[in-house]
């Protein structure tokens, strides 16, 4: 691999933003409610993001 080359990487879960509701599905349940850390295997950094997220995008109209 050169070094001209670039790889994409995925966001992390504090640079998804609001208007995606379907990347934040693998966070959120059937009924809407947001998974806890035991499942998510977040940090609790990244898990504070995501809450505030889906929070965010729930206030905006725009997920369920």
């Amino acid at each position: 691999m050169s070094t001209t080359e670039t790889t994409q990487q995925t966001p992390t879960p504090a640079e998804i933003p609001f208007t995606n509701p379907q990347a934040m599905k693998l966070f959120v349940t059937d009924t809407g409610k947001i998974l806890p850390r035991k499942y998510t295997h977040l940090t609790a950094r990244h898990q504070r993001a995501i809450t505030k997220t889906i929070k965010h995008s729930r206030n905006m109209l725009l997920a369920q």
